[in-house]
């Protein structure tokens, strides 16, 4: 049973987290709510883990949160209810695509999805910076304080001076950040 619940799960997930992995974080937040599967501590750590390691986050995580839950099958369950929607999707897509490719409206659905997967992306991120460097919890609600605010000014001005704002620098200064925001 737990193999079913794993895989509607994150079949759900999956068919909602419209923009990557990163997009999926709330969904898996919630997830934690309401299952004992895995805690929001061992979630923000299985973010962290699955950045450095290579290939798509979402799998990662599902991968890890079915093992957490119930071991290899439920590792398996988990990954296949992620990726379902998606090959679902994407044959429905390419078949009909091929045909309404010019339709104004269906151009006009993909552009307004834009704003909703930065949005995802934007409250998985304030959920993650709240839990990681304040310690707050998750809670469903953000914290959004001046220390952030202030990282999040210089980064955009420095990208006005920087023209190749390069990775490295991107992690140097979060890493002064952190450092800065623990003292």
């Amino acid at each position: 049973m737990i193999y079913l619940i794993l895989f509607w799960e994150f079949f759900q997930i999956g068919s909602l987290a419209v923009g990557g992995g990163l997009a999926a974080i709330p969904f898996l937040f919630s997830l934690a709510d309401r299952y004992p599967w895995y805690t929001h501590e061992m979630l923000v750590n299985m973010i962290a883990v699955s950045e450095i390691a290579p290939g798509p986050i979402g799998i990662k995580m599902s991968t890890y949160a079915g093992f957490k839950a119930a071991g290899v099958f439920g590792s398996l369950a988990a990954t296949l209810g992620l990726i379902a929607p998606g090959v679902i999707m994407m044959l429905l897509i390419v078949r009909i695509l091929t045909t309404v490719r010019e339709n104004k409206y269906v151009q006009n659905i993909f552009y307004g999805l834009r704003p909703a997967v930065t949005a995802l992306i934007a409250a998985a991120a304030l959920e993650i910076a709240n839990f990681t460097i304040f310690n707050t919890g998750i809670s469903g609600q953000f914290l959004i304080s001046i220390p952030p605010l202030i990282l999040l000014a210089l980064l955009i001005i420095g990208q006005k001076f920087i023209k190749r704002f390069s990775p490295l620098m991107m992690i140097c200064v979060a890493g002064i950040a952190g450092i800065i925001f623990r003292l």
